[in-house]
């Protein structure tokens, strides 16, 4: 295969990684291996890694990729331990939990002395993994991918070395990420975080995001000469045909999968279904990270509504559980209405199944729903407006669809064409 056709991808997260996250790539991987490019991946071996979850049935997208493994120094896993009992259950996920002096204290050494993250000690094995790799195979394509955003210094360092192709993949923002200031960062912590970010996007080739408007904007700030793409997650045709399930008949059955945390605007939606339920049983799964906590508290506030909770599930199993809904449920994190657009989105869409997404209903990501003909971004404070929609599920839920205009164009394989345009230059900002 002709060199100027492999891609060097360095990523933290891949199979048997669980969670959105490592979607993008390891899908990212296999359409650019079915179109032609050779990619090879470097990634952290997952008996050393961090991972929040495991999903093994992701190994068989990947099965023919060439992936290098290497060791990794620290500390989250020891974190998770002191904080849950677990090396993975207290692995910190879309929020930051302070709720003890003790937890204050681990957010404070979290934020403070791990810049720019708390995974930064996997850059050394992942810089000579990589350094190896270019030399050998002769590559000129190099992709890292963030979270966590030390990954980057990786390929500033290589880009620094080698003659490069260099894209930056910023799947959420960096210094300007939402939790960030729950982290009792110091002024000093925070320009380091901000010079540190501003080196690798002004000398990165080119920058990609999962959302364009006003993050582009800010980042912008920071490079105002650099190239940036607005290159969303996407869906798996192949495996939104394979699943095929029925929604259930004798209830009105509403769907959550994901992150669910306190810093996701809920309760009104939940109140909304609580009060409807006289008109016929409501169902509501969860499927993803939700603590025990919250899934108590929803069931003693809303009692009337019927709580399954399913767990962590494979990516196969989720999408059975999305299309067997009525009702498809997503809350964007507090704080983050503009700087990112939810992995599981363009797999809702991709469902047909009305969407109801509680947020800012004027961000880009509010107007990028509202193209569905049944689906929309509300916010949280418009109460009625959210009871009309759910009623409207409702009443016609053996009939109403979510048809979205150009659906084949947030293909996973439309989207890898897009990303190889942007490697060969054909793709304008």
């Amino acid at each position: 295969m002709n060199t100027q056709k492999k891609v060097l991808i360095v990523t933290y997260y891949w199979p048997p990684s669980g969670g959105s996250g490592v979607q993008r790539w390891m899908y990212f991987a296999k359409y650019l291996k079915q179109l032609g490019w050779e990619p090879i991946v470097v990634t952290v071996d997952e008996k050393k890694a961090s991972y929040a979850v495991l999903d093994t049935s992701l190994n068989q997208e990947v099965d023919n990729i060439r992936v290098h493994k290497t060791n990794t120094r620290e500390p989250l896993q020891w974190y998770s331990l002191l904080t849950s009992g677990s090396r993975n259950k207290g692995i910190p996920q879309g929020e930051v939990n302070r709720t003890t002096v003790f937890r204050k204290l681990a957010a404070y050494i979290r934020g403070n002395f791990f810049v720019p993250d708390a995974r930064k000690g996997w850059v050394s094995f992942a810089l000579k993994a990589s350094r190896k790799i270019i030399i050998e195979e002769k590559i000129t394509h190099v992709i890292t991918t963030g979270p966590p955003h030390s990954t980057h210094l990786v390929g500033l360092q290589l880009q620094q070395e080698f003659d490069l192709n260099w894209l930056v993949d910023f799947r959420d923002p960096w210094s300007d990420l939402f939790y960030n200031k729950e982290l009792y960062r110091s002024q000093s912590t925070i320009k380091k975080d901000l010079y540190l970010e501003t080196q690798v996007l002004q000398a990165a080739n080119g920058v990609l995001t999962t959302i364009g408007g006003k993050l582009h904007e800010d980042l912008k700030l920071k490079a105002p000469l650099q190239n940036l793409y607005a290159l969303p997650n996407g869906y798996d045709a192949e495996l939104m045909q394979l699943v095929q399930v029925q929604q259930p008949q004798d209830v009105f059955h509403v769907v959550y999968t994901g992150l669910l945390t306190h810093n996701q605007p809920y309760n009104a939606v939940l109140k909304a279904l609580n009060s409807i339920s006289t008109l016929l049983p409501i169902r509501l799964s969860l499927a993803g990270t939700i603590s025990a906590a919250i899934r108590s508290e929803i069931q003693t506030a809303y009692p009337q509504i019927e709580l399954v909770y399913h767990g962590y599930l494979s990516h196969k199993d989720a999408i059975g559980l999305m299309k067997r809904a009525h009702l498809l449920l997503n809350f964007i994190f507090l704080g983050a209405q503009t700087q990112m657009i939810s992995g599981k989105l363009l797999e809702y869409i991709a469902t047909e199944i009305p969407i109801l997404s509680i947020g800012n209903p004027d961000s880009e990501s509010g107007r990028f729903i509202a193209q569905g003909t049944a689906a929309t971004m509300l916010d949280e404070n418009d109460t009625n407006a959210i009871l009309d929609f759910i009623q409207i599920a409702v009443t016609q839920k053996d009939s109403i669809r979510n048809t979205f205009p150009q659906l084949g164009e947030w293909s996973r394989e439309a989207l890898t064409l897009k990303l190889i345009s942007i490697f060969e230059g054909k793709t304008q900002v």
